[in-house]
């Protein structure tokens, strides 16, 4: 929602949330409010009625603990982490999930580490090796990372034999279309695009194994993630303040959401 708004301006929080409330998500994601800003934050998504899931960044484990305290106070919902960094490989890298997953545990918040370019799941492989490794790493899936970094415009079966190894970790689904060539597509008014299919596939999938393992009261997030510039396309996006983006994120979330619902209907009734 970073940027929304519509002629007069970007939309304050309060706006903001009531327009997402409005049209029937049942959630949100985003950082964990400043101190100063917390009161109003929890204010809101309880007027609201809004779960709330908080992005962290972590490194090292203990850094992530004081993260995690301070998100338990503010009665999050669960933790999305883009663990650092791509440079961190092997032995080192395993240690390091190993810690981040065990203060999860330790904190008595959901932990589910992002499928993310630039982190320390930066490739397909070292993920999949991550996962064969650790039977407790639970995942954000968002395969556009996956198949933007590996310019995948069509299928490719040793592709997708490993996103099934990673499908079957899923414990949240990050919502967001990539063409093989750029990070996030406008899929159109109606989810035309051609790559959708694809994901509305892997989606599934995802949902398919979070309900083999779901427990009752757990819930899968499905997070409509559209970011602002540079991940949304602009014209002049690096001259004109503010930049033109040539796709209305907010229009395009609410395509996401239904195509999200549609999925989840067709999972549920498969299973029927």
């Amino acid at each position: 929602m970073r940027g929304i708004g519509d002629e007069n301006g970007e939309w304050s929080l309060a706006k903001k949330l009531a327009k997402i409330a409005e049209a029937g998500y049942g959630g949100i994601m985003g950082r964990l409010p400043a101190p100063e800003e917390a009161g109003l934050w929890r204010s809101l998504l309880d007027h609201y009625n809004l779960q709330f899931g908080v992005e962290a960044f972590p490194e090292e484990p203990e850094e992530f603990a004081a993260f995690l305290r301070k998100a338990k106070q503010f009665g999050v919902s669960y933790v999305n982490a883009q663990v650092k960094d791509s440079f961190v490989v092997g032995e080192k890298a395993i240690n390091r999930l190993k810690g981040i997953i065990r203060e999860g545990k330790n904190h008595g918040i959901p932990v589910f580490v992002e499928t993310h370019r630039g982190r320390i799941t930066q490739d397909l492989l070292r993920t999949v090796e991550y996962a064969e490794t650790l039977p407790d790493l639970r995942l954000t899936i968002d395969l556009s990372h996956y198949v933007l970094a590996g310019e995948m415009l069509v299928p490719h079966p040793q592709a997708e034999a490993c996103f099934q190894k990673l499908l079957k970790r899923t414990s949240c689904i990050h919502g967001r279309v990539s063409n093989g060539q750029q990070i996030q597509a406008d899929i159109g008014p109606g989810g035309e695009h051609p790559m959708t299919g694809r994901y509305m596939q892997w989606w599934k999938q995802g949902m398919a194994c979070w309900l083999d393992e779901a427990r009752q009261g757990d819930v899968l997030p499905f997070v409509c993630e559209l970011g602002p510039v540079p991940y949304a396309i602009a014209l002049n996006g690096y001259l004109a303040t503010p930049a033109e983006e040539i796709s209305d994120r907010w229009q395009q979330s609410l395509v996401l959401k239904e195509l999200a619902e549609k999925a989840w209907r067709e999972v549920q009734q498969a299973r029927s």
